[in-house]
């Protein structure tokens, strides 16, 4: 026994610089799950200035300064942040209190089309599990309304919260693109001279993961905007709300296309009913664009950036939104690419070299 750990200590952790790197992420690891809390506004601008920088970088290379090029970029993104949220909240928080207003009327509408399901000789569904699965659905929409409405009521913490990230963000996303060189070269300096594995795992990653936050951000506008003109141009009701939550619903691989898709057939069938035409309509242009994001536009953006197996990407969400919450599921592809060039980086002995047993 003592042979077998000792074989697998010398293969796997015999390099020095592996050692440190391991405890290194151990640390890293470890302050994300107990202060993640805590380093949420650093988190949420080390995001956007991973966003921002490449534009920042085509602005250098046209020989604009780079103070210049950082200050364009900055002031630009929040006059836009500005302008989207001051027109799109009041749309989008009015039409969340009017879609669950309405869902009392959706919900009788469902239970008849699922009555006539379950009528005859050979019914489809059981009246017992349509029983259960409106009295669940009721329930869990019940809890939602009564969020809604208590809202005002409990959102002064939520406000202050909101205030403190308002300044906070966009200071240190500043500070992150203006002296992103200054900050980096801190860093390595703590870091061992011989890190050849290091500067790999590093430089492949942040490749990676620049071109995946970008890239994200690019398919959530693109399928947000192209879902939005879909509903405008059949009339569908609550289309900013459904078209906001089609664009966030790329941030979860395959769970939130097929999450997201239960209010747009819900809706559809309510306003059209599904003996009309623009029923059917709409659902099958709502599934046209989830086919061409998924098949088009996905490998478009990921093609360099993303080379997983799909169980390997659902198995990352699932554990790491499981540790880490919405930054987990937001991350676990690049996660699991770093998991996966780690593993492949990893200094190990040859097996010709180990002790027999």
């Amino acid at each position: 026994m003592l042979k077998i750990v000792d074989s697998l200590v010398r293969r796997y952790f015999s390099d020095e610089e592996a050692v440190i790197f391991l405890l290194l992420l151990i640390g890293i690891i470890g302050g994300l799950f107990f202060l993640g809390n805590i380093l949420a506004p650093v988190l949420i601008a080390i995001v956007l200035a991973f966003l921002l920088q490449g534009i920042v970088e085509k602005l250098k290379k046209i020989g604009i300064s780079h103070i210049f090029s950082v200050s364009l970029v900055f002031f630009s993104f929040l006059i836009a942040c500005g302008v989207f949220i001051g027109l799109m909240v009041p749309i989008i928080w009015q039409q969340s209190v009017r879609l669950v207003n309405d869902v009392p009327r959706m919900l009788v509408e469902l239970q008849e089309l699922l009555r006539l399901l379950s009528e005859g000789a050979n019914p489809i569904i059981s009246q017992g599990s349509i029983d259960d699965v409106l009295n669940d659905l009721a329930s869990e929409l019940t809890n939602v309304g009564q969020w809604l409405l208590s809202f005002s009521l409990s959102s002064i913490p939520s406000l202050f919260s909101i205030i403190i990230y308002a300044v906070l963000v966009p200071l240190v996303m500043f500070f992150l693109m203006k002296d992103q060189a200054k900050i980096m070269l801190w860093c390595t300096g703590w870091l061992p001279k011989e890190r050849s594995m290091m500067e790999n795992i590093a430089q492949e990653m942040n490749d990676q993961i620049a071109n995946y936050i970008r890239g994200k951000f690019i398919e959530m506008f693109v399928v947000g905007l192209v879902t939005y003109m879909v509903f405008v141009v059949f009339g569908l009701r609550y289309a900013e709300l459904l078209a906001l939550l089609v664009g966030l619903s790329v941030l979860i691989p395959y769970i939130g296309a097929a999450a997201v898709t239960i209010p747009v057939v819900l809706v559809a069938f309510y306003q059209f009913g599904i003996n009309d035409n623009h029923f059917i309509y709409v659902v099958v242009a709502y599934l046209v664009v989830q086919a061409l994001d998924g098949n088009v536009l996905v490998p478009l953006l990921f093609s360099e950036a993303v080379n997983l197996h799909p169980l390997a990407i659902i198995v990352a969400v699932l554990f790491f939104g499981g540790i880490w919450g919405f930054w987990g599921v937001f991350f676990a592809i690049p996660l699991a690419t770093l998991v996966k060039a780690i593993l492949n980086a990893w200094p190990k002995e040859s097996l010709a070299e180990l002790p027999r047993l």
